[in-house]
């Protein structure tokens, strides 16, 4: 076997679906994994299922913002050889704006904390801890091409959030770059519609076997993770490939370029 892709990896939202899945492939080609979800049964049926020697867990609630800083401290004092942190919990609901009296404005606001506060305050949590590494570390975000083109109508929350996080994670990736040495690797997967929980009529009640909707998980895992082998900034899967390879590459290449055009209008204005 080749040498692992991580040495050990953080799985946010490791319980099921997409984290889970990753998780289990991470560990299988040798990558130690800490497994993190709020559900206790899950973690310690998974950690079983691939091994206590390979993997361990930590019952945590990303929306208990207070707690994040306290949260990743506790982790990286217990496991200081993290080098990749995988933020993947994700939520979609589904919404009709155009009735209000119809939208619950608080699973709206669950919904956006899941799928983009809550990612920018795990990262805050965990940034100082991978820039005093001495080696490279890793910050995986699973995004969603909903974010990019917004072509279901029915997830306008879930598409807005993930837009949010895209164009945050294209201004992030930028300014670490802008730091000295800087060793801080930022990855953006964009999956397809994936067979995962994400769709069950559990969380939205208009789908009959939601589930069932999109790419096979484990078709969708084994592409993912070649595709982090190769090491990439960011990159599509399945259907989202022809979406982030075709006019989304063109679109961060205009960013690219501007960027620096912005910087030099503003130098005048930017308080040293």
């Amino acid at each position: 076997m080749s040498a692992p892709l991580y040495n050990k990896a953080l799985i946010i939202g490791a319980t099921s679906g997409i984290g889970e899945a990753l998780a289990v492939k991470l560990a299988g080609q040798g990558t130690k994994v800490v497994l993190v979800g709020r559900r206790q049964e899950r973690l310690d049926s998974l950690v079983q299922s691939i091994g206590p020697e390979k993997a361990s867990a930590v019952q945590f609630d990303i929306l208990n913002l207070s707690e994040i800083p306290a949260f990743a401290s506790k982790v990286t004092t217990e496991n200081p050889d993290i080098d990749a942190v995988v933020i993947n919990s994700g939520i979609q609901r589904s919404f009709n704006f155009a009735k209000a009296e119809s939208v619950d404005l608080s699973s709206f606001q669950t919904e956006f904390t899941t799928n983009y506060t809550s990612a920018i305050e795990l990262t805050m949590g965990f940034l100082p801890f991978l820039q005093a590494q001495k080696t490279a570390t890793h910050l995986i975000y699973i995004s969603a091409t909903l974010g990019v083109i917004p072509t279901m109508l029915r997830t306008g929350g879930y598409n807005a959030s993930k837009a949010a996080l895209h164009h945050w994670i294209l201004v992030f990736r930028e300014q670490l770059k802008e730091l000295p040495e800087n060793k801080v690797k930022v990855v953006e997967v964009f999956p397809p519609a994936v067979q995962t929980e994400l769709h069950d009529e559990r969380h939205q009640p208009d789908l009959k076997d939601g589930h069932k909707i999109g790419m096979p998980l484990q078709q969708f895992i084994d592409e993912t993770y070649d595709e982090l082998v190769k090491g990439d900034d960011q990159f599509g899967i399945g259907m989202a490939k022809a979406t982030i390879d075709g006019w989304e590459k063109e679109r961060v290449r205009l960013f690219h370029e501007q960027v620096p055009i912005i910087k030099n209008v503003l130098k005048d204005f930017i308080k040293e």
